[in-house]
């Protein structure tokens, strides 16, 4: 393997502000990665939303020429007239952020490498070593068979099954495909570091859309696991305008509204412990999570003023 610390730069000026006073006493380390899959944008949404809401410094830049491929996900770039004017330069991060009572976390935010997992792991490895992190914390959102008119359900999970112990397990033993936030974690355990995860059960109907709120519910989930104060309410509206739009497309659809009562039928009977262990969909009979998101889009679209929700490009649905 190729030495990881030459895949990053650190800023040493903001590094001389993380300091811990004893072993195990350095920040969390929080990442959302955007990349394979993150249905409703879970993740990138409470990215944003902690750099928009709190005080936060560069502190890790990674080299992204060597770990992003640029066939599978081209940056954006802009022409104007006569000239290629602007271009969306791939960032992967690590920012010091400090929560709303001035307590330092680390986050980690951008692209989820492409390439170079291994080495990328080993990087990221180093640093939590380097800063003394007691505990990684990951989010996304993944597509579920759930209505969004119950409460959000989170998939829990971790190296060690006591940072867990309060969490109900949605799903039993399944083999999909891997990312590198989940080989992280993996890694981290196999080398002796807490790290956990949350992965936010998005209706798979919504997994195509902005739902902010499967952010809220990430977000609530750090707070809990970290102590961490991260200003949730501040995605309050954001979440109640994207419900009541939902709200008012499927009472106006007779087929999204048949598709949620079956939906609500079977949470409720897993949730009473009388049906099927998990909640992974067998849907066969129901409209897929294309047709169903392109419904929504092809409605938002027609409201006035309303612009049609930002689609996470590498979310994957379940079938």
């Amino acid at each position: 393997m190729l030495d990881p610390r030459e895949i990053y730069e650190i800023d040493r000026a903001t590094e001389a502000e993380v300091s811990h006073s004893s072993p195990g006493t350095g920040p969390v380390l929080v990442h959302a990665l955007h990349g394979f899959i993150d249905a409703g944008g879970a993740g990138r949404l409470l990215a944003d939303h902690l750099v928009a809401e709190l005080p936060t410094r560069r502190l890790v830049t990674f080299d992204a020429d060597q770990l992003i491929d640029y066939r599978l996900r081209r940056p954006a770039m802009t022409f104007d007239t006569a000239s290629w004017v602007d271009y969306a330069d791939p960032e992967l991060v690590v920012d010091l952020v400090r929560d709303e009572s001035g307590t330092p976390f680390l986050l980690m935010h951008g692209l989820e490498p492409d390439m170079q997992w291994e080495r990328y792991v080993a990087a990221v490895r180093g640093l939590v070593e380097r800063y003394d992190v007691p505990l990684t914390v990951g989010v996304q959102g993944i597509p579920m068979g759930v209505p969004h008119t119950r409460p959000v359900s989170v998939t829990a999970h971790a190296t060690r099954s006591a940072l867990v112990a309060d969490h109900r397990p949605w799903v039993g033993r399944v083999q999909v495909p891997g990312s590198a936030s989940a080989l992280l974690e993996m890694r981290l355990g196999q080398s002796g570091h807490d790290a956990l995860g949350f992965s936010v059960n998005v209706p798979h109907y919504l997994a195509r859309l902005t739902y902010p709120t499967a952010a809220l519910a990430a977000l609530e989930q750090v707070e809990r696991s970290t102590g961490l104060v991260l200003g949730s309410s501040a995605l309050l509206p954001a979440a109640a305008a994207t419900m009541s739009e939902v709200e008012h497309e499927i009472a106006q659809t007779p087929e999204l509204a048949a598709m949620v009562r079956t939906l609500e039928q079977r949470y409720d009977s897993v949730v009473a412990g009388i049906g099927p262990p998990g909640l992974l969909p067998t849907l066969h009979d129901l409209p897929t999570a294309d047709e169903l998101g392109e419904e929504f889009q092809r409605y938002l679209a027609s409201q006035p003023g309303t612009d049609t929700p930002e689609t996470p490009e590498d979310d994957v649905p379940a079938a």
